[in-house]
């Protein structure tokens, strides 16, 4: 039995060895979790709508695949990948897009493949401090709202439900706030708008570990889903 504490450790939950699957990452960002994958042996596609995001992700991995585009669209074939995830992906896509871009990853998977949604829930001390950057509340809950909408429907089966807590360490506030605008360059301009309220969020939402860090737990839940 694997301990669930990452999306890495998710995969490995449902497939025993990661080596030679193909996978596709939705929603790629710069590339971490391909790299990842591809260090365990998969064959990774990767695919963002950032144009700078998919050039920081070929340059990092380059033994995978990268292509710029959107999860309601997939330019792929049907029945292509053995796994389809989405980390921290779909609360990103409009919420009137989100069905479709479950019924996408759903389509591109064989048929005995996996769809993989990692979600983080609007709860903890990491999402208490985020939210007076962007409070990602209702994206949040669409995305949920839009996972059990597609299983009730039958576009996917949902075959288990794994929570595990994420937990991030920071030395100053500045690392925290650096970490949040890499996530989206649009931030910065909000810290800096209002950055000494922003700085006191930060410090009242931190929990300190004995060597004074702020520690910050976010619940996360991983859906592992097949077509239906």
């Amino acid at each position: 039995m694997h301990s669930i504490d990452s999306p890495l450790a998710v995969v490995r939950s449902v497939r025993s060895s990661i080596a030679g699957l193909k996978i596709l990452d939705i929603g790629c960002g710069t590339g971490n979790f391909a790299g990842q994958l591809a260090a365990e042996g998969a064959e990774v596609v990767g695919i963002d709508p950032g144009v700078d995001a998919i050039r920081a992700a070929t340059a990092a991995v380059p033994q995978a695949k990268f292509f710029e585009g959107v999860a309601e669209a997939l330019p792929f074939d049907s029945a292509t990948f053995d796994i389809g995830m989405m980390i921290n992906a779909l609360h990103h896509v409009p919420e009137m897009a989100m069905q479709t871009a479950l019924g996408e990853a759903a389509r591109v998977i064989r048929p005995n493949g996996v769809v993989i949604i990692v979600e983080p829930l609007p709860t903890g001390n990491f999402f208490s401090a985020l939210r007076l950057i962007e409070d990602e509340t209702v994206v949040r809950q669409a995305a949920q709202r839009a996972i059990e909408t597609a299983t009730l429907s039958g576009v996917l089966f949902r075959v288990a439900t794994l929570n595990y807590i994420r937990r991030e360490v920071f030395r100053t506030v500045d690392g925290f706030l650096d970490r949040i605008v890499a996530v989206d360059p649009s931030r910065r301009e909000i810290v800096v708008q209002d950055e000494s309220a922003i700085r006191a969020a930060v410090l009242a939402a931190a929990e300190h570990n004995s060597e004074g860090s702020l520690v910050f737990d976010q619940p996360i839940k991983a859906d592992i889903l097949e077509r239906a």
